[in-house]
């Protein structure tokens, strides 16, 4: 999951800011795949020059099937950054 995203890109989760790959893994590991966590996009948009997905996700967390919006910035073939809510 982490290839896309290159060394200095950013993940912002909720308000949570996670820096490099270092972070991002680290909130990848702890809220995705600890948690089963699976999203089924249904919506796709171009948006201010990001890419949005929405969608539900469920797993094993509080409040599933939770629907999140992801809202990508893509430079260079890489997600430089990636905002999640909910």
């Amino acid at each position: 999951m982490l290839k896309p995203f290159p060394a200095d890109a950013v993940l912002l989760d909720n308000g949570a800011v996670f820096r490099g790959r270092a972070e991002i893994r680290r909130l990848l590991k702890e809220a995705v795949v600890a948690a089963k966590a699976i999203f089924t996009p249904d919506n796709l948009r171009h948006e201010g020059g990001q890419v949005v997905l929405e969608g539900p996700a469920h797993g094993d967390f509080k409040g599933s099937p939770i629907r999140f919006t992801y809202r990508f910035t893509l430079e260079n073939d890489a997600i430089k950054a990636l905002e999640i809510t909910s």
